[in-house]
């Protein structure tokens, strides 16, 4: 840990609120751990805010530090918002490890449908194997025949699920 985020850290220990303005300058001046060394220190409702507040670089690095926070679902709407989103880095970054654990079925089914469509490879869908279930088998299928239907290939790692 350099200097700037060792101080960092102390400020946000003792003042909370001081991680508004730390955090966005936490990469440029502590380097890749400054911001998840911030991150362990705050609540799920500070988090939400940084993020909320945060350019998609910011997003990205909240997305990426929440399975090795301590926060159990709180942070799902955090996870809610980016599959909202049009980012494949967020997008994909939200169905890493902390999406596929507190993601319902319903919403992680609707997720991986969004990676499809927006072509990001089910490769980066953490935990596809063990939530993979009959229902997001025939989502899957119900898409591959619209695109054939429609004159499109369907990509390959469709077709591997569906085999």
């Amino acid at each position: 840990m350099n200097e700037w985020t060792t101080q960092a850290v102390r400020q946000t220990r003792a003042e909370p609120e001081s991680a508004h303005r730390l955090f966005p300058q936490a990469e440029r001046k502590g380097g890749p751990g400054a911001r998840p060394a911030l991150l362990a220190l705050l609540d799920a409702g500070t988090i939400e805010a940084l993020y909320r507040n945060g350019d998609a670089g910011e997003r990205l690095s909240i997305l990426r530090a929440l399975p090795d926070l301590d926060l159990g679902p709180a942070a799902l709407p955090i996870v809610e918002d980016a599959l909202r989103t049009n980012d494949t880095r967020l997008i994909a970054a939200a169905l890493g490890p902390y999406g596929s654990r507190w993601l319902d079925d319903h919403a992680f089914r609707q997720g991986v449908l969004k990676c499809v469509f927006m072509s990001i490879p089910l490769a980066e869908v953490d935990g596809l194997d063990r939530r993979h279930d009959a229902e997001l088998t025939r989502m899957l299928a119900d898409h591959a025949a619209e695109r054939r239907a429609a004159g499109r290939t369907v990509p390959e790692d469709v077709l591997e699920r569906l085999r």
